[in-house]
């Protein structure tokens, strides 16, 4: 990876996108993608659409820009947040987290607190994240609601660590890979002279069950989508064997299939990569992919779409772990389908 598209990750990764407050990072992945872009367009939810024209065949390479967090629930008289979720949030990795509330004012930093283990009895069950608060610091309950708002979004505070080899961890992650890897698929086809049309898709809300990709799909209707979001690698500690597939981190992007994958798609990458020598895994998704695709494929009628997924351990936390070279794999394999699909193909099964 090099230094500009490094850059470029780690500012989606500074910027908190909770699920519908995905403002400021859809400004973030705007401003890169309007370096290279036909044509950028938003719509009155902040799904962001960027365009090369080409010819009549239209493909889209969508992630979402939203990740979990937290939502003040309301403050109670001594100054402390009640929490609600966004999205699917981990209530085991929740307490004793570093936390930053986006009021409208700026940032509120705070802490989830932890009651100290020497005043717990015996292994307490986790508390329900609607059973935890927020710190601020606030002498009381007015002091803090000159702060904080009701329904302000809370986010965990991130950092970005470089482990051995190509491995990064960072939380958000899920789903700034797949957002960064549509913008880095724009920009490489502006060099190659692809034939089709192609979209790069930056969606919001999908923590909260695809409705931004319901959105643009109903809009956007383009022959193909491609939903780029992270999948769980099966080579993290204490990863159930029993639960997923054989998937590794480094070990190329995963190709879904099943249920909203279609086979041309499916048929068509897995070409594409073995032309180009890239690395692929399979992922066997038998009744619904949990990503943009599960949206995308059923609307107008049916769009061919498929999930390319991105190795992940530990997803949903704050430690969330991935391996770069997997990301420029993907964005190769991506260009390698693009360059080997004609301006005016389509995609359909025989029956």
């Amino acid at each position: 990876m090099d230094d500009r598209q490094r850059a470029f990750l780690d500012d989606l990764l500074a910027t908190p996108s909770p699920s519908g407050f995905e403002t400021e990072g859809q400004r973030v992945w705007i401003d890169a993608v309007s370096e290279v872009a036909d044509e950028v367009r938003t719509d009155a939810y902040g799904n962001a659409v960027a365009v090369i024209e080409g010819g009549p065949t239209e493909i889209a390479v969508v992630g979402h820009a939203d990740q979990i967090g937290y939502i003040v629930r309301r403050i109670d008289d001594d100054g402390y947040l009640h929490l609600g979720p966004i999205g699917g949030v981990d209530r085991t990795v929740s307490r004793g987290q570093y936390v930053t509330v986006h009021a409208d004012s700026g940032t509120v930093p705070g802490v989830i607190g932890q009651t100290a283990i020497h005043l717990r009895e015996g292994d307490e069950e986790y508390d329900e994240i609607r059973d935890q608060k927020v710190d601020i610091g606030a002498a009381d309950g007015e002091a803090a609601r000159e702060l904080v708002s009701v329904g302000d979004p809370i986010t965990v505070e991130s950092r970005v660590s470089d482990l051995q080899g190509s491995r990064l961890a960072a939380s958000g992650l899920d789903n700034r890979v797949g957002t960064w890897t549509a913008a880095e698929v724009l920009r490489a086809v502006t060099d190659a002279d692809v034939e089709p049309t192609v979209y790069a898709v930056s969606t919001i809300q999908e923590e909260l069950g695809v409705r931004g990709a319901e959105m643009v799909g109903f809009d956007l209707s383009p022959d193909a989508a491609i939903a780029v979001d992270v999948t769980h690698a099966s080579d993290g500690a204490d990863a159930p064997a029993d639960r997923g597939g054989d998937i590794d981190l480094g070990a190329g992007p995963v190709i879904g299939r099943g249920s909203a994958n279609h086979p041309a798609l499916v048929d068509a990458l897995r070409a594409a990569a073995s032309e180009a020598g890239i690395g692929v895994q399979l992922e066997a998704l038998g009744t619904a992919t949990g990503t943009d695709a599960d949206a995308f494929y059923t609307a107008r009628g049916g769009i061919p779409s498929v999930n390319l997924g991105i190795p992940n351990r530990y997803m949903h936390t704050p430690v969330e772990v991935i391996d770069t070279a997997d990301l420029l794999d993907s964005v190769a394999l991506l260009s390698a389908f693009l360059g080997r699909t004609a301006g005016d193909e389509g995609f359909g099964v025989e029956v």
